[in-house]
């Protein structure tokens, strides 16, 4: 049944001209200019869970956390702590339509802020050290190649806290 409905719908927009010649115009994506690196806290790091055997301990600022107005561009400040007690802190950004992730800015040894103003996207997936940006991806940040909502990124972070306490 659910195949007969189908066809027939599809029929129904083809002979109707719903499905025109006309072509649809679909606007090039453009990347909003990203703010300035935020200030950041560490005392409200929502933690990220990575996979076992990754040593290194990441969290987000929720304070930090915006999704672009109109280029849905997740971008967020990322803590990552690892076994030697160092600290890295990033200012990053997923784009969740295409898999991929640019660093706009790190944090440098006297603690400011150094800009990356020729950041280039890198796919998520591929083997970088980015493999906490994939984890905060599918942990709440996309809801498949869609960019979720602040809050509800927030929340869905939260969720996975509270799951593991």
């Amino acid at each position: 049944m659910k195949y007969r409905v189908t066809f027939g719908l599809w029929m129904a927009l083809a002979t109707t001209g719903v499905w025109s010649q006309t072509p649809v115009e679909v606007a090039e994506w453009v990347e909003e200019k990203s703010p300035s690196a935020p200030a950041y806290s560490t005392d409200q790091l929502i933690p990220v869970e990575m996979p076992p055997h990754v040593t290194l301990k990441v969290g987000i600022d929720p304070a930090t956390l915006a999704v672009g107005a109109t280029d849905s561009v997740v971008r967020y400040v990322v803590v990552m702590h690892n076994a030697t007690g160092s600290v890295n802190v990033a200012y990053e950004g997923i784009r969740c339509t295409t898999g991929e992730v640019k660093t706009y800015a790190r944090v440098n040894a006297a603690g400011k802020w150094v800009n990356n103003e020729e950041a280039p996207w890198k796919d998520m997936t591929s083997n970088l050290p980015s493999r906490h940006a994939y984890a905060i991806a599918k942990q709440g940040a996309c809801d498949g190649r869609t960019a979720g909502k602040r809050d509800d990124i927030i929340r869905a972070l939260k969720r996975r806290q509270v799951a593991r306490d």
